[in-house]
């Protein structure tokens, strides 16, 4: 009998392990979680995703406008604009030198450049071996590292370019073909751009035709296109040039020492400013307002598109004071006197002006170049320094009396020769051994060295003389006092000439008390032609010292006829000080100049006294400094400055001279070379259309050269 089979519920076990299980559960959620994060991104931001990848970015650029332009009293252009085609390359955020330089080659198929190259014509080249390195560099990057070495691959920056430019061999750049060296000098304008800025590649003799090449491969040139830019012109040639200054140019771009002031202002590195004189002293009036233009780049930082928001408008125009013709006369007078040069007598200055409101008449400096040339020096009006003799003797009595030293009670001196201890004798020339009694206004018309000087030791507390006495007073203050006095007349300080780097003159150290004693006729401190030209302004305007002035006005341009516009500006005349002294004491010396060219013994009456307008003024005399800063050379001591200044109408001036006439030799023959008074004579006459300049009367009038004749026949009163 079987045994009866016992049951079970036990269930048969699995082989796969539970670890595995769950490990392929959680690589489950985990593809579940991929699949729905992707249909998340696919689905939900999808769009999202697709304009980040299309995005684009848009940035305002400014570009250039022209500058103001420059006119004369009566409206006739001394510095304009002319409008050039130009090919331009606005530069990307991201462009790299290697995408540039391939701009470069294809835009070389439609435009010549200078491409000349050092070695096809070392002396005139215009592209440099190192541009040629840096556009193979550019074109070859991969070449030039398999070149370097592991060292120099570890190398940054500078150091790191300067091993790339080692592994350029002449062999490699020696046989571009010509486009790729018109491809050369089209990347070095490229490269020099920034960011974002528009730079010209070519602006000169650009043709029709490349310009129309360039408009029909636009799609192939990134950041090229075209336009117009400007250049200076000067319709006038080279007259003013020198004051009118210059610009610098866009590879000059702001000079480096007033990069941050310019970039403060807005201004890009590579804008055209102005670099001297009335082109830098008016910039700000003269620059204009840039252009706006929205820019697109896409994400790689290329520029796709570009919209113009505003055009930009031309700087305001700049009107000076001066009429070009008289300015025109001026110079030829200066040029004239010149041709009379005597031993080393290379150079004449010219200076006129409206003592009421400081406007410039006229203002020319010529001098003879090493070439034996007459070139301008118009700068030299002040940035020169001379000693100016007796010219300044007006503000020496003036400082006598504003010193309380000088009254009509006690104006009478004895001009007789002073001797003093450790000093040169003093004398006037007219008077070298006499003893004559003279008054302020009589020495001021035969020019007395002997009573200036008195006033100057007068000035230091001494009042008495003894033939070679010592002079026991504290000549640095007095030197000191003396030079406060003539600042006020605009001797040895800055004249306020709207124009920089003015020279506000050479004052010498004193080293003995007679140093002050010369001083007081024009014989020790140094000055500028500018600063003689304001201080008989300051005498002919009742002693109101106001600044000269080149520009008078400042007008807009015309939106229609592109031509000069309405005012916008009058510079106002620019008082520096009035001079503190009483008005009898002014009238005095007023009449003391009036007298040195109408008296009887005045050192101008032979010159002036027959001219058809009234006119007052002074002569001078000096010893020429032996050394001239300028050109680094050394003159003999027997060297003198002829100088003169003065001012016509005497009741109403409306016009003040100043001539400086230096180097000339200092013997016999010195007594006949007049062209201090000749030149201011026929200045005036110019001014007054009279004289040589009076088309009616021109055969009439008795010539400068009579006149000149008639002075040289006479004692020498200076």
């Amino acid at each position: 009998m079987r045994k009866p089979v016992k049951k079970t519920n036990e269930k048969k076990k699995s082989h796969i392990p539970f670890r595995l299980n769950l490990l392929f559960f959680i690589v489950f959620m985990l593809f579940s979680a991929l699949i729905l994060r992707l249909g998340y991104l696919q689905i939900v931001r999808a769009d999202e995703y697709r304009a980040e990848v299309e995005r684009t970015e848009r940035t305002t650029i400014t570009g250039s406008v022209p500058r103001g332009e420059m006119y004369d009293a009566n409206l006739k252009k001394l510095v304009g604009n002319e409008a050039r085609n130009t090919i331009t390359y606005t530069r990307g955020k991201n462009t790299t030198a290697a995408t540039m330089a391939e701009i470069a080659l294809n835009l070389a198929d439609y435009i010549t450049m200078p491409s000349v190259s050092p070695f096809d014509n070392p002396d005139s080249s215009d592209i440099t071996i190192r541009d040629m390195q840096d556009f193979y560099i550019a074109m070859n990057q991969d070449e030039i590292n398999n070149r370097l070495s592991k060292e120099e691959m570890k190398l940054s920056g500078s150091e790191s370019y300067q091993a790339m430019l080692e592994k350029v061999a002449d062999e490699d750049i020696s046989d571009f073909s010509k486009q790729e060296k018109v491809a050369t000098a089209i990347f070095k304008s490229m490269n020099a751009s920034y960011s974002l800025s528009t730079v010209n590649i070519k602006n000169q003799d650009v043709s029709q035709e490349e310009i129309a090449k360039v408009s029909e491969n636009l799609d192939s040139l990134p950041g090229i296109g075209t336009g117009t830019d400007w250049v200076r012109t000067y319709p006038q040639g080279n007259m003013l040039k020198s004051i009118l200054g210059s610009v610098t140019t866009e590879s000059q771009g702001i000079p480096s020492e007033k990069v941050s002031k310019y970039l403060a202002m807005g201004y890009s590195r590579n804008d055209r400013v102005g670099r001297s004189y009335l082109e830098q002293q008016y910039e700000s009036v003269l620059r204009g307002t840039k252009s706006s233009i929205e820019t697109e780049t896409d994400k790689n930082g290329e520029i796709i598109n570009q919209i113009e928001k505003y055009s930009g408008s031309k700087g305001d125009n700049l009107i000076l004071s001066s009429d070009i013709e008289y300015q025109a006369t001026v110079e030829q007078i200066a040029k004239d006197s010149l041709a009379k040069r005597e031993g080393m007598s290379d150079r004449i200055y010219m200076a006129a002006m409206d003592p009421k409101t400081g406007d410039i008449l006229g203002l020319t400096g010529q001098k003879v170049d090493e070439n034996g040339e007459i070139v301008d020096d118009a700068l030299g009006n002040f940035s020169q320094v001379f000693t100016m003799g007796s010219s300044i003797k007006g503000a020496t009595v003036l400082s006598a009396y504003m010193d309380g030293v000088l009254d009509s009670s006690n104006n009478r001196i004895l001009d007789r020769k002073l001797q003093f201890q450790g000093s040169k004798d003093i004398s006037s020339i007219f008077n070298r051994n006499g003893a004559i009694w003279m008054n302020d206004i009589t020495a001021l018309e035969r020019s007395s060295n002997v009573y200036m000087a008195r006033l100057a030791m007068r000035m230091g507390g001494v009042r008495d003389y003894t033939p070679n006495q010592s002079l026991p007073f504290d000549y640095n203050a007095l030197i000191k006092k003396q030079r406060e006095y003539y600042a006020m007349f605009g001797l040895g300080t800055n004249t306020g000439i709207d124009l920089p780097f003015e020279s506000t003159g050479l004052l010498n150290p004193p080293s003995q008390p007679g140093n002050s004693l010369f001083e007081a006729f024009g014989q020790f401190d140094l000055y500028t032609p500018l600063q003689l030209l304001q201080y008989v302004s300051t005498i002919a305007n009742d002693g109101v010292r106001v600044a000269p002035r080149l520009v008078s006005e400042i007008r807009g341009t015309d939106s229609k006829t592109g031509e000069i516009g309405a005012l916008s500006t009058e510079i106002e005349t620019k008082v520096l000080n009035t001079v503190p002294v009483s008005k009898d004491a002014m009238e005095r010396v007023q009449t003391g100049f009036h007298q040195a060219v109408h008296g009887d013994q005045g050192t101008a009456r032979a010159f002036f006294a027959d001219a058809p307008y009234d006119a007052a003024g002074k002569t001078g005399t000096a010893q020429a400094s032996k050394y001239n800063e300028e050109e680094k050379r050394n003159y003999p001591d027997e060297l003198v400055n002829l100088t003169y200044v003065g001012y016509a109408p005497f009741d109403d001036p409306e016009i003040a001279v100043a001539v400086v006439v230096p180097y000339l030799p200092a013997s016999s023959s010195q007594r006949s070379n007049k062209e201090n008074l000749a030149a201011a004579r026929r200045m005036m006459d110019a001014y007054f259309k009279t004289g040589e300049f009076d088309e009616k009367q021109k055969n009439n009038t008795e010539t400068v050269e009579e006149l000149q004749e008639a002075q040289n026949s006479s004692e020498d009163a200076e």
